[in-house]
């Protein structure tokens, strides 16, 4: 079954991430949280898709997570409701995530089921990652039979395997072993990203002679105006986060930082065309 990084042709992703405030069943949760998320979000993936972005990733920031594939039942409800309040406000044509960080897999994927996203992010889906809340054991199989029960096949999984969540061992053989097998277990893509060019280029080049270039490579950051077009010549896409907030990490998506930004990512994917 398609999902949303099937069958790109050429096409470079641009999907800004959408910062929540903290969720329902944490900690630092206030009343009035959810009202305030759910503006949000609308007008972030609003502006986004009004300024040519090709979707947005909803992201619960909690500041305390669980190290496991489970969560309280207050979050995963808490964020369906965000996303489904954003699924009506943009349509059909916007690709739409959610993410439960840090790792909750299955629960996210109950999440976009439910509330008509087209994917998800996922820590670890393959190989094991430290964090500071403990270290982030993959459960591949436990995610592959719970997205085949609730028939969420459709719905897209990247698998981070090196990057700002999932760090470790990043040589190229190790690269290469993670991207495979991630994709073997579900993945519909690979996530990458050094705040380094050079070793964020070797990241995306090792990624891409695997299975002769047919894994799409997704930057998960480090990208900006400036540096976009060298950043995404081999990699499929990004994820923009502080870039769009205009450097404020949790603020508003900013529209004219988001216009600049996907023109020159359209001009690159002429560039490339010739």
């Amino acid at each position: 079954m398609a999902t949303c990084f099937d069958n790109m042709n050429g096409k470079k992703l641009v999907i800004g991430l959408v910062h929540l405030l903290p969720m329902l069943g944490t900690p630092l949760y206030d009343d009035g949280n959810m009202e305030k998320m759910i503006q949000k979000a609308i007008e972030d993936c609003k502006t986004l898709k009004a300024n040519g972005a090709d979707g947005g990733l909803i992201q619960t920031v909690d500041v305390y997570y669980p190290s496991t594939d489970d969560t309280d039942y207050a979050r995963v409800a808490g964020l369906a409701a965000v996303t489904a309040r954003v699924r009506e406000a943009v349509g059909p044509d916007f690709l739409l995530g959610a993410q439960i960080m840090w790792n909750c897999i299955t629960p996210s994927l109950a999440v976009c089921k439910a509330a008509g996203a087209d994917f998800t992010r996922c820590t670890a889906l393959a190989g094991n990652t430290d964090s500071m809340y403990g270290m982030i054991e993959a459960q591949p199989l436990k995610v592959a039979e719970y997205r085949k029960k609730i028939e969420a096949m459709n719905v897209g999984m990247l698998a981070e395997i090196s990057g700002y969540h999932h760090t470790g061992d990043d040589s190229d053989a190790h690269i290469q072993s993670l991207a495979a097998t991630s994709m073997r277990l579900g993945a519909n893509a690979v996530e990458v990203v050094d705040r380094d060019f050079q070793r964020n280029e070797r990241l995306v080049q090792a990624v891409k002679a695997v299975n002769s270039g047919k894994i799409p490579v997704i930057l998960g950051g480090g990208t900006n105006v400036a540096n976009c077009k060298d950043r995404l010549r081999y990699a499929d896409g990004a994820l923009v986060g502080t870039a769009f907030e205009g450097g404020k990490w949790g603020g508003p998506v900013i529209g004219s930082i988001v216009a600049d930004y996907v023109r020159k990512v359209r001009e690159l994917e002429e560039e490339l065309a010739r």
